[in-house]
């Protein structure tokens, strides 16, 4: 009677409070993203340690190169912020260029960060000579090669300035500078004294990087191709060594001459073993958790998540990866997607990275248009037929639409400090300010609002958007790791998921990084990105 009388008591609080008996959704991890977030340069220290280069991460990953486990993670903390390539000095000493930031570092053994070199954004490839000069150049972002200062006390010194997309290069045996040309499909050597270059070997899809083993062979990979060659530099005559996956982009030879290889669009690690197989060092996989899109299909509904790199698709229920597919650079149209959006039966995508917005069809894996004259876009959704865009790099940044009727057509909506996440209906449109923590409505009942109107404020950080089949507004406050759900009607905030690992930071000049996003399945399940885990989560209401 007793134990009665208490479930009794228990029911009946719950009845005057049932915000204290209601749970919050359990937000489940679904899909798992790889160990790394884009694997790029790799140097070996004096250890025999994997040092690997993260533009995306914004770190310097250190492995065990035997069994892939990750050691040590160099970042922002200790002064690395998207690192493309690194290598060691002659005392040990870490460096690296920052292909975003534009700064050459260097790590000394006792710890201390130094800067050599500022202000050469598109900083890439870095090498020390058998003499201990050190030389970058600076590719996509910039062109030129220089050699530098080790101690940063001395400004560059321009060899060539016009040379462009010169990529991961080594020292030869005859003293010259051997590298790739990312867009000619062909490998050069260059004197670093007098700047002549010489064509070394042509017929590549898109070269990525060379190094020269101990026994003086020079090993070249193809981004585009996916393989490993190997190459005579005296007639240019290249053997294939090996076939991996597309998106190769660095290679490393540690003390024993064990080959290992990078791909930037998979966060794999490979060692290529001397009969050309390759053993998996590290998983590929799901790079990034940029702004998931949501369709149905006959048997469920797919998650697509845009990684910068890749498109990755995946079971809604089982988390099951359905399909990959790579945005490669100078191979395919598909630029380097961060966030999507449902556009009828394709796919709007945005790319901050790349400065572009495409509408891409994942039936046919092709893209259907690409939408010119943005700036630095960093979300954009399908509303009432045209495309609308949250653009960080107009001044000021603003939310605008683009007429599909007539693409050339930009129409500003809205003037936001930092307009992020983008949502709408049939008439309305919402969009999130990052840096204000407000959501504002733009659009109402078909009507534009001047000035918007602010639905939801004190926010950190809210990103993604999405709206909810009983008209509900969901946001991803993505510093607090939350999400929350917005009553339109009344205004009211109530908790949807809490402890996600959102909000990875981005650098310096950027608020955020990659977009935190959320979307609604068909079947009224809700998925949320954790960039800082790599995950996707579920939430069933």
């Amino acid at each position: 009677m007793k134990r009665m009388m208490i479930v009794l008591g228990v029911m009946i609080l719950c009845c005057f409070s049932i915000s204290a008996c209601k749970q919050t959704p359990v937000a489940r991890v679904i899909a798992h993203g790889a160990a790394i977030k884009g694997a790029n340069g790799l140097y070996f220290d004096r250890h025999d340690r994997l040092h690997i280069a993260s533009v995306f991460a914004r770190a310097i990953a250190v492995m065990d190169p035997n069994n892939g486990k990750i050691l040590d993670r160099i970042g922002p903390e200790r002064g690395v912020d998207t690192p493309d390539d690194v290598t060691f000095g002659p005392d040990g000493s870490l460096y690296w260029t920052s292909i975003i930031t534009g700064e050459v570092g260097r790590l000394k053994p006792d710890g201390k960060k130094i800067t050599i070199a500022r202000q050469l954004v598109g900083a890439n490839p870095i090498t020390f000579s058998e003499d201990g000069r050190l030389f970058i150049a600076r590719d996509f972002l910039g062109k030129g090669l220089y050699e530098l200062d080790p101690e940063g006390a001395k400004p560059p010194r321009p060899i060539d300035e016009q040379l462009a997309d010169f990529n991961a290069f080594d020292f030869g045996p005859d003293g010259k500078l051997y590298g790739p040309l990312f867009s000619d499909g062909k490998i050069i050597s260059v004197d670093v004294d007098s700047g002549v270059k010489r064509t070394v070997a042509e017929g590549f899809k898109v070269p990525s990087a060379v190094k020269f083993d101990a026994q003086g062979r020079l090993f070249a990979l193809d981004y585009g191709a996916g393989r490993v060659f190997q190459v005579n530099p005296a007639n240019g005559q290249k053997t294939e060594y090996a076939q991996l996956e597309p998106g190769l982009d660095n290679l490393a030879f540690d003390s024993r001459g064990r080959l290992f290889i990078s791909c930037a669009n998979t966060g794999a690690i490979y060692e290529v073993l001397a009969d050309g197989k390759e053993r998996t060092v590290s998983p590929g996989g799901m790079n990034n958790v940029g702004g998931i899109a949501v369709i149905s299909r006959a048997d469920g509904e797919s998650i697509y998540v845009p990684t910068g790199n890749a498109i990755v698709e995946f079971d809604g229920q089982t988390g099951k990866q359905r399909s990959f597919v790579q945005s490669l650079l100078g191979s395919s149209q598909l630029q380097m997607p961060m966030t999507l959006a449902a556009h009828g039966k394709q796919l709007v995508t945005s790319s901050l990275l790349s400065n572009a917005v495409q509408v891409w069809d994942p039936a046919t894996n092709a893209v259907l248009q690409t939408l010119a004259g943005v700036s630095a876009p960093m979300n954009a959704i399908s509303f009432q037929g045209d495309v609308v865009i949250a653009e960080l790099g107009t001044n000021p940044p603003r939310v605008a639409r683009i007429s599909m009727a007539n693409p050339a057509l930009h129409t500003t909506l809205a003037e936001l400090k930092t307009p992020v996440g983008l949502a709408a209906t049939a008439k309305d449109l919402w969009a999130s300010d990052w840096a204000a923590g407000t959501v504002v409505q733009i659009i109402k009942g078909g009507a534009l609002l001047k000035p918007p109107i602010v639905v939801a404020s004190g926010l950190k950080g809210p990103e993604g958007m999405a709206v909810t089949p009983d008209g509900g507004l969901l946001v991803v406050e993505s510093q607090a790791g939350k999400l929350w759900r917005i009553d339109l009607q009344t205004d009211k905030i109530s908790s949807v998921a809490e402890k996600l690992e959102s909000g990875a930071p981005g650098p310096p000049a950027l608020p955020t990084w990659i977009l935190d996003g959320v979307a609604v399945g068909p079947s009224g399940a809700i998925y949320a990105g954790g960039d800082k885990a790599n995950v996707v989560y579920r939430i069933d209401n």
